[in-house]
């Protein structure tokens, strides 16, 4: 009886030690899972003072960058988290995987191309000069020598105002750009045509003027750090197929006011 009795013990016990090792299994499951969700999220960096690339609206980042990073999100199954950073700590965040993704209408430089993987190219603007209305002296980038010029610190804007003889005044936000263009605290501002387009559109006009012609840029891409190779692809499909099902060409619209011209 005794032995019957022990008999019954080890195999309850051994039932018991089985179901607790389920258990555990689930839990570790479950772990697994979450983890797995943790690596679905998407960090996308960007600089919310380039309308309508990108902007703050009631709180929340909205833009031609911001939606079509959530689309491109939506492709590929990943949650996207925004971050909000300089435009010159942007590479930097990058590379030391504080971010995913850049998307904030930077250009596709051969010497950014040097520290990141650029996407496919998605859109296509230039640079102009911006000035305010009772400035007759700047008519283009030809009459910026010696002028004092404000551009966005890290930006491409800065290179072409300098390469055109004018002593640049960096700011780290569009916004203070525009804010001391109206104070007369620089004489003009080199900017992306299309930003420069929508802030003029939603009131700026009455203060400031674009002048002479815009010169082409490299075209806009989104960037990914140098060991995500398999990401920037993953991106480019999803590109591809946001330009072919229709939904890029909306997204345009919805921003730029007319259909894609690439």
């Amino acid at each position: 009886m005794k032995k019957i009795y022990s008999t019954l013990l080890a195999t309850c016990a051994v039932t018991l030690s089985l179901l607790a090792a389920g258990c555990g299994t689930g839990n570790d499951t479950a772990t697994a899972d979450n983890g797995a969700d943790k690596q679905k999220t998407l960090i996308v960096g960007t600089e919310p003072t380039f309308p309508p690339f990108e902007f703050t609206e009631n709180e929340k980042d909205v833009g031609f960058d911001i939606d079509l990073a959530q689309a491109i999100c939506d492709k590929l199954g990943y949650k996207m988290e925004v971050k909000n950073l300089g435009f010159d700590a942007l590479i930097p965040a990058l590379q030391s995987g504080q971010i995913d993704l850049i998307a904030a209408g930077m250009d596709a430089t051969p010497e950014r191309a040097e520290q990141v993987n650029f996407t496919d190219v998605y859109f296509k603007g230039g640079y102009t000069v911006v000035v305010r209305k009772d400035n007759t002296d700047i008519t283009g980038f030809d009459s910026l020598s010696g002028k004092t010029v404000g551009a966005q610190v890290g930006s491409k804007p800065v290179e072409v105002a300098q390469e055109h003889g004018a002593t640049v005044k960096q700011y780290d936000t569009n916004t203070q750009g525009w804010m001391e263009l109206e104070a007369g605290t620089c004489d003009a501002v080199v900017i992306d045509k299309a930003v420069a387009m929508y802030y003029l559109e939603q009131g700026g006009k009455e203060k400031l003027k674009l002048v002479g012609n815009s010169t082409d840029s490299r075209g806009t891409a989104m960037a990914t750090s140098k060991d995500k190779g398999e990401l920037t692809q993953a991106i480019n499909k999803a590109l591809s197929e946001l330009k072919a099902d229709g939904t890029y060409a909306k997204i345009y619209k919805k921003w730029f006011g007319t259909e894609p011209k690439m």
